[in-house]
């Protein structure tokens, strides 16, 4: 196979792949319509946090990594691989406009022979649908005869020191059985341990597994913390010793809410798909329903901890701890921290943030009235100025003894206060 390479969408899940298949051995040329972006990579700059700079600049050099604007430049490729979003619109459903318009980026400068593959989580059946026909009809050639057709769905874990691209299992589906041989020749070259599935139906359906199965589990230990916290047990030390258990148990954790571009968004992409089978997924959208009302249920408490203070959230000077949606990474997509922040401002509160990874919020779809908003400095004195804390994210750069010493009061939603020194009554678990 000719080892030129093209990966569309440098994002979280695009560049990291780029680099594995760049430091395998492969020429690899990465593709987005951000300019900024690849005029970074170029220079060997990266603007993810947890990918180093050297990493890319060490890719550069060898002349194994470029980035580019020009979307032509596929006809130099034999494998293209599609990496870019695939969010919900305004109205609950899936967009899969960015891989529509992908497909028609790169369909007229496809070659005979190309394999293309498409990694963004989408619904069952896009691959051989609505991707293969607009390939096709840009192109001028046919799927799985002139031109090899596949899905291999991501499986990025930001921010996870222990999720390295080449170490986990790659599931592959082919359009044809000649389509999943290419693909798993490709991935072959750069992931030790590639799954190969019976179509590309099966291998989107994998993805949404995975997610559904995490979403499912979070709604259940976020619902079980209210029922608990009502009867005054503790949900985390109630995990905590469920865990103990060597078979039949898999520790979830709650929190304010979901995060991230998959767990919110992924298994909406089934339940839309499976009305068109007169198919209902109750267990999922049941889910969504939970997790979705979790920042609600955190405003309430902050509510709960400044009324015993004789306080009100309205004009109350409130602070978001962490606004990315995990622990110590700076993507904030679908982050809750942001619903939390809209409904405290909707309640009149006055409502800062920090977080280290995140200096000044970025422009995005959804939070678009946050952007520029820089983080505060974290000081004694600024600290202090805050009626509650909530504690949203739990990042390792916190020093959490010293916000228990500076903080009047904290709303804790990810049990980090558990094995600090407070004083009674300062902290209130959400």
């Amino acid at each position: 196979m000719n080892n030129n390479v093209a990966i569309v969408g440098l994002g979280y899940v695009g560049l990291p792949l780029a680099l594995q298949f760049a430091q395998s051995g492969l020429t690899v040329l990465g593709l987005d319509i951000d300019r900024v972006k690849v005029e970074a990579l170029n220079a060997g700059r990266t603007y993810i946090k947890h990918i180093d700079s050297s990493e890319i600049a060490e890719m550069v050099r060898s002349g194994r990594f470029t980035a580019s604007t020009d979307f032509g430049k596929v006809a130099n490729a034999k494998a293209v691989i599609i990496c870019v979003p695939t969010p919900l619109n305004k109205n609950r459903e899936p967009d899969i406009s960015y891989i529509i318009q992908t497909g028609k980026a790169i369909g007229p400068h496809l070659v005979c022979g190309t394999l293309v593959v498409l990694e963004s989580t989408t619904y069952p059946g896009t691959t051989e649908g609505e991707l293969r026909e607009v390939l096709e009809a840009c192109s001028g050639m046919i799927a799985g005869k002139d031109f090899h057709l596949a899905f291999s769905p991501e499986r990025e874990d930001p921010g996870n020191p222990n999720s390295k691209v080449a170490k986990i299992p790659k599931v592959v589906g082919g359009y044809t059985p000649a389509c999943l041989d290419r693909a798993k020749a490709l991935y072959s070259l750069a992931i030790k341990d590639v799954v190969p599935v019976s179509s590309c139906r099966a291998a989107e359906a994998t993805k949404l597994l995975e997610n559904i199965f995490r979403s499912v589990n979070i709604a259940l230990v976020n619902e079980l913390k209210v029922v608990y916290s009502a009867m005054d047990i503790d949900i985390w030390e109630v995990i905590q010793a469920a865990k103990t258990k060597p078979f039949g148990f898999m520790p979830f954790y709650p929190g304010p809410g979901l995060g991230g571009h998959c767990i919110p968004i992924d298994p909406f992409y089934l339940t839309w798909k499976a009305r068109e089978y007169g198919q209902t997924t109750r267990f999922i959208e049941l889910a969504g329903e939970v997790n979705s009302a979790m920042p609600e249920y955190v405003i309430d408490r902050v509510n709960d901890a400044l009324n015993a203070q004789r306080k009100a959230v309205n004009g109350a000077k409130i602070l978001v701890l962490g606004l990315a949606y995990k622990p110590n990474v700076d993507d904030d997509r679908e982050s809750p921290s942001y619903v939390l922040m809209d409904l405290l401002k909707k309640r009149s509160a006055e409502v800062a943030y920090y977080d280290p990874h995140v200096p000044v919020i970025r422009p995005s779809r959804e939070h678009s009235h946050w952007a520029g908003i820089a983080s505060i400095e974290w000081r004694k004195h600024v600290l202090q100025h805050f009626d509650a804390v909530v504690v949203a994210t739990n990042h390792a750069l916190v020093n959490y003894q010293e916000l228990a010493d500076w903080a009047a009061c904290i709303v804790d939603t990810r049990n980090v206060m558990a094995t600090i020194k407070t004083r009674p009554g300062q902290v209130w678990k959400a």
